[in-house]
């Protein structure tokens, strides 16, 4: 089984990516935010950075892209490619309404005509090796075998099937049961993704797919960046090297931003996933989400490591 670590906007970085990767060695793949290709050939602001292969050195990144213009497309992957990345992601999975208005993500599941048409451009002569990271459909998972029938035309690297549709974002429950068609049938190598929050669940979907070469764990594994190795080798995060890990953290955002307020709304981020890692944690969580103060902020974190037990089975959603 493969690991991977979804691309989640305003979290996966190069600074979390980076640290992760050294104290929770195990992801096979880290996915970045998707970066929107500009008509001008650019790459532009921190999403440009982040993808610069000097912050991403040692650590296996594949870039994720978000457009409707092959020509865009195409630009983009080549400029990866010169860079040195060796396969770049295409999503059609984004369910934001300013993003499915402009025709882009999941908003082009809904046009399997247009789509078909954006594949065979960047298809025809690829400069890198693509991945695609897709929805069930837009509306209805009925949509889901016509788009399979679509994807199997093409030489994909990895298809990942997050198994919602447009309409379901993210809170509605995931349609597992819709897996089995691309995992019996795809001509392309396939990955799951989609409410694999704990080692529970994990289990229930290894017991239910065996043979699935790889998935795709996103608020799992920001809210227990120990669960692969947790899944692999059944020992949980420890107390001393979660503390160790999120004061780099912050360390690494205030480096990165210039700012220690600007990292504590990094971290803030972070938190929302992480504290459902501690029993009782909710007296905290307010207090975390209000705080503006940087010192009132790590002395709340010395107090929920120094006073909270963890879960004895680790993170459970609570988002």
């Amino acid at each position: 089984m493969r690991f991977y670590f979804a691309p989640m906007e305003g979290m996966t970085d190069h600074v979390l990516r980076n640290l992760h990767h050294r104290y929770f060695p195990g992801v096979d793949k880290y996915f970045t935010p998707f970066f929107s290709p500009t008509e001008d050939g650019r790459f532009t602001g921190r999403s440009g950075r982040d993808l610069i292969p000097e912050v991403n050195r040692g650590v296996p990144v594949v870039p994720q892209l978000l457009t409707k213009r092959a020509e865009d497309f195409l630009w983009a992957a080549g400029a990866l490619a010169d860079m040195g990345y060796e396969e770049v992601n295409l999503n059609l999975g984004c369910p934001s309404g300013t993003v499915v208005a402009k025709g882009k993500g999941s908003g082009m599941l809904s046009d399997p005509e247009g789509l078909e048409r954006f594949l065979d451009g960047i298809f025809a002569h690829p400069p890198v090796k693509i991945s695609v990271k897709t929805r069930l459909g837009r509306k209805e998972p009925e949509e889901f075998p016509r788009l399979l029938e679509l994807f199997d035309r093409y030489p994909i690297e990895e298809l990942t099937i997050h198994c919602r549709v447009r309409e379901d974002f993210y809170r509605r429950p995931a349609q597992p049961e819709a897996f089995a068609l691309p995992l019996e049938k795809s001509v392309n190598p396939v990955c799951y993704n989609g409410d694999l929050t704990t080692l529970d669940r994990y289990r229930a979907f290894e017991r239910r797919f065996p043979g699935t070469p790889a998935v795709m764990l996103g608020r799992g594994l920001a809210a227990d960046p120990a669960l692969i190795r947790r899944i692999r080798e059944g020992r949980e995060a420890e107390r001393e090297e979660l503390l160790a890990y999120d004061r780099e953290l912050f360390e690494g955002y205030y480096s990165d931003f210039g700012s220690r307020r600007n990292a504590l709304g990094r971290m803030k981020e972070h938190w929302f996933y992480q504290i459902h890692l501690f029993e009782g944690a909710e007296r905290y969580e307010k207090k975390l989400k209000k705080t503006t103060d940087p010192v009132e902020y790590e002395g709340l974190v010395e107090r929920i490591f120094g006073e909270l037990p963890l879960r004895e089975w680790g993170a459970e959603p609570g988002w």
